[in-house]
């Protein structure tokens, strides 16, 4: 899995891209055919926002999320993201 991360108005850190790296590997133990990553990170005001599109085989997936902290923000996309991954994989079983 291959992770583009790009910051708008906010300096990705160290730290901060650990984090992501982090949290996005455990979205490939539900769902191993994940092939590219693009996360930005940015900062509108007071809210600090996250948002991710995962390519997957025959889908892109895409979701937002905002909060006031940044890791909170990731920690609810990679939320979203957990659902929606496996809503894709159960519908190409099915098929």
């Amino acid at each position: 899995m291959q992770i583009s991360l790009t910051g708008r108005h906010v300096e990705i850190t160290e730290s901060l891209r650990e984090y992501v790296h982090v949290k996005f590997s455990k979205l490939e133990r539900h769902f191993d055919q994940i092939h590219n990553v693009h996360v930005v990170l940015s900062l509108e005001k007071l809210q600090q926002k996250a948002e991710a599109k995962i390519n997957v085989n025959g889908a892109e997936i895409f979701a937002m999320s905002d909060n006031t902290d940044m890791y909170a923000a990731i920690d609810a996309l990679i939320d979203k993201l957990d659902r929606q991954v496996i809503k894709h994989k159960e519908k190409n079983t099915k098929h």
